[in-house]
């Protein structure tokens, strides 16, 4: 009910603020000089502070990408940090200007909250971690087990489903940030904790003995996570959607930051349109026409980014699997450059 009177809430409110922060979002980048971003507030892999206090991982670079295309410079970028709670309003009132930031798209935020979702950076599910010494092998044998949950989210409805769908008997231990839900866990304050599967392996990557900890092979959910916009400004969703399908295409036709330049020379005609060599695909986005070569140059590729991100090489060590491309067997698919 909580979940449902905030998401009520929020809609109202985006009717109140629509009409002054709708239009020109891509022009105002432009005068201020840098993309505004909102992100978690710490998710390994995905959005969080390196050593030297510097912003990194996939939905990161989701909004320096956009950087990158509107402004040739991946880094004027200014990120927020919003917890679940903060999220929505503040894309509705225009303190930022994407959200990228581990959100699952669904028909409510699609529809009732006045946002768009701007394609898919992540196709997850969401799953249970338990320590491993219990000998668990099925989230279906935590009937009646204490589970660690962020409050206010898709997680936390998941898990209710999944539990009266099984007729098992839960006691759920709510918290409004998933790093505290996750410190709860760590500290044994419950028996579980139920995020997403990457959530998961980004937050025991931070565990003292990450090794104690196992993630159940259980996926409860369709978790499909992207950056969102707000509705009315068509301009900037297209500029934000092209952007993340840049980075795919730009796999799917095997460039990457370091043959980019070797590849203008390619005789592939979606090659030519996607970098600038023919046409002017930048012109109908209202970017200049090395958009895509930016992004490419200076963020990489959608494959480059997961595996300097989550991939195996990382402590996430998360396979490709659905997110791999669609020529892979997996889901990622950018649409047609022409």
């Amino acid at each position: 009910m909580v979940a449902v009177v905030r998401l009520f809430l929020a809609g109202f409110l985006w009717s109140l603020l629509s009409t002054a922060v709708l239009a020109g979002t891509l022009q105002d980048t432009r005068d201020r000089g840098f993309v505004t971003c909102g992100v978690s507030q710490g998710l390994p892999g995905f959005s969080i502070r390196d050593s030297s206090g510097r912003w990194t991982g996939l939905d990161v670079d989701t909004c320096r990408a956009v950087a990158a295309a509107i402004l040739g410079d991946a880094e004027k970028v200014v990120f927020t940090e919003l917890t679940p709670k903060e999220r929505f309003t503040a894309l509705q009132s225009g303190e930022v200007d994407v959200l990228a930031r581990n959100t699952t798209w669904t028909l409510v935020r699609d529809t009732a909250l006045g946002l768009n979702f701007a394609g898919v950076t992540f196709f997850d599910g969401q799953g249970f971690m338990v320590r491993a010494d219990l000998g668990l092998r099925s989230a279906k044998e935590l009937d009646g087990a204490a589970i660690c949950v962020s409050l206010g989210t898709t997680t936390e409805l998941n898990l209710y489903d999944y539990f009266s769908a099984n007729e098992l008997s839960l006691r759920s231990l709510q918290f409004e940030n998933p790093r505290d839900a996750a410190a709860a866990y760590e500290r044994g304050k419950c028996d579980a904790m139920t995020y997403d599967r990457s959530a998961l392996a980004a937050f025991r990557t931070e565990f003292d003995d990450p090794a104690a900890h196992t993630i159940l092979p259980d996926i409860i959910s369709k978790e499909p996570l992207g950056p969102v916009v707000r509705h009315g400004d068509d301009e900037w969703l297209d500029v934000v959607k092209w952007t993340v399908f840049a980075k795919v295409q730009a796999e799917e036709s095997g460039i990457t930051s370091q043959n980019i330049d070797a590849m203008k020379n390619s005789s592939d005609p979606t090659v030519q349109r996607l970098l600038g060599v023919t046409g002017n695909m930048g012109l109908q986005l209202g970017l200049p026409v090395d958009w895509a070569e930016r992004i490419i140059r200076q963020v990489g590729n959608y494959g480059e980014v997961y595996e300097r991100n989550v991939g195996p090489g990382t402590p996430l060590a998360i396979e490709r699997g659905l997110n791999a491309l669609w020529q892979d067997g997996g889901l990622h698919y950018a649409m047609p450059f022409r």
